[in-house]
């Protein structure tokens, strides 16, 4: 049996634990510079990485019904949790009036339609010379900013803005991996961590919209050549970032490790608590430096707990469509009944 590669499980892990924090920090950026421009350093990395990541995986794509499978995987989850997120959002927000959008993607769901397109397009792109395709594609990033209605329909905007780096992680090989995991590597890796924090502390004004890849240069309040610049300029800062992030990755197992198998899990349902937190009075509580610790252990807990098995077992049912694991859990409850008679 082919053992598990712990750097990937170590980087999912660490990455899905960004996503969680970064979404429970949002609530903070307008209240503390230091959060703002953490906030800003993360969305560099932290879905280009994934996505760049979910290239890598995506190397089956010339196997028998590869495009059917992911339809199932990615298509009926999408549509479950567009229909769970609106009925979650009626009554949170206390909507008058009920509506389900399913062109629209609800907040992080988007990710699910454009993983989708991304392998999609890779039967297209993967007729073309690599270096054709992956010039095509960035092309095509810098083309779709001067296309406003595609900024949530169908998540088209971020599709096109970031399906480089999901071609980019396709071609690559584990070699290109080994080549950043180097002390010396590592080290220069927290070099430029610092000083892009640093530099985004000193231009507080940069827009982090532009991380987020999901709006126009017009609504971005640029002009298409201008426009364009500066979307080039945040490719090559998140390539800059993804290779940090992967110089600092950890290559043992260690007792995270296990749970970088199950992001999908807390992708889909870390949503609820962190639009629960934002609703409610904890933001206010929230306030000082040492209640920021406190967000980074809860965001760490709450991607553990949603990576754990029984979160699995009863949500698997309808993420994965499947419900061996609530099988198991059953089954080993009734050996454990029947054992203790």
């Amino acid at each position: 049996m082919k053992q598990r590669d712990y750097y990937f499980d170590n980087a999912k892990f660490i990455l899905i634990f960004f996503v969680v924090f970064g979404h429970f920090i949002q609530s903070f950026i307008n209240d503390n510079q230091n959060i703002y421009t953490l906030y800003k350093v993360i969305y560099t990395f932290h879905m280009p990485a994934f996505i760049l990541i979910s290239g890598f995986f995506a190397k089956g794509i010339a196997e028998k019904g590869y495009i059917k499978k992911y339809a199932k995987k990615l298509i009926i989850p999408y549509l479950i949790f567009q229909l769970v997120y609106s009925i979650f959002y009626y009554f949170l927000y206390g909507k008058s009036t009920f509506a389900i959008e399913p062109l629209t993607p609800h907040w992080s769901l988007w990710f699910l339609i454009s993983l989708f397109f991304w392998n999609i397009f890779l039967l297209a792109f993967v007729k073309l010379k690599p270096i054709h395709g992956i010039l095509l594609s960035f092309i095509l990033g810098l083309a779709i900013g001067m296309v406003d209605w595609t900024s949530s329909y169908l998540s088209l905007t971020r599709t096109f803005v970031f399906f480089p780096l999901f071609l980019i992680g396709f071609y690559m090989k584990k070699e290109h991996f080994a080549l950043v995991k180097t002390k010396k590597a590592t080290t220069l890796a927290i070099v430029i961590f610092t000083i892009v924090f640093i530099g985004f502390h000193l231009f507080p004004t940069v827009n982090y919209q532009w991380l987020f890849g999901s709006k126009s240069y017009e609504a971005l309040g640029e002009g298409y050549f201008i426009g364009m610049a500066i979307r080039l300029f945040f490719y090559l800062l998140s390539f800059l970032m993804i290779f940090c992030f992967f110089a600092c990755v950890p290559k043992k197992e260690y007792f995270f490790t296990k749970f970088g198998k199950s992001t999908l899990y807390v992708y889909l349902l870390h949503g609820f608590f962190i639009r629960l937190f934002r609703q409610s009075d904890l933001p206010d509580i929230f306030e000082s430096p040492r209640s920021y610790v406190m967000i980074i252990i809860v965001s760490f807990l709450i991607t553990v707990l949603l990576s754990s098995n029984i979160i699995i077992s009863f949500t698997q049912p309808i993420i994965e469509l499947k419900s061996s694991k609530l099988k198991k859990l059953f089954s080993r409850v009734q050996r454990s009944l029947q054992t203790n008679r």
